[in-house]
């Protein structure tokens, strides 16, 4: 069976979720309504992960894949921290359908995600040609220095 499993941080990036599971099939750019994205999950290497939180009005931009129903159980183990849940997202062409999504529900304040991190969400945003305004509000966030070298999760 295969599901859709909508990415709105590194695993927009074709390659990073290629490299995690290989059954992935990209439909293609998506918005979730009423929720933000930011950085407020703590990762092990004190820096923020992407996240989003409910937010009326905004809209969250990111990637519509098609993966093997149990590929999930891979992505659950990788996304360690984030719950799976269903959400509805809609397609440029005004479809609303159903998909699964990482979402992490013990909150911290804002953190700021290394500089190699925002770079993976950049590059899947520009390869899906997401909105414009989406892909400045991503280069907005502050950065916490890093030497760019080393991608730990």
């Amino acid at each position: 069976m295969r599901v859709l499993y909508f990415a709105y941080g590194s695993n927009m990036l074709s390659e990073c979720l290629r490299s995690r599971i290989t059954s992935m099939k990209t439909v293609g750019r998506a918005s979730l309504k009423d929720r933000k994205m930011v950085f407020n999950k703590c990762s092990k290497d004190g820096s923020g992960k992407a996240n989003i939180i409910e937010s009326p009005g905004s809209v969250t931009w990111g990637v519509l894949y098609e993966v093997d129903a149990q590929d999930l159980d891979t992505l659950d183990r990788i996304e360690g921290g984030y719950e799976r849940v269903a959400v509805r997202v809609q397609k440029p062409n005004g479809n609303v359908v159903e998909a699964v999504t990482y979402v992490f529900e013990d909150l911290t304040n804002d953190l700021r995600p290394y500089r190699w991190y925002k770079k993976l969400l950049l590059s899947g945003a520009r390869e899906h040609n997401l909105p414009q305004d989406y892909i400045a509000y991503l280069e907005g966030f502050p950065v916490k220095p890093d030497n760019d070298s080393e991608m730990a999760g």
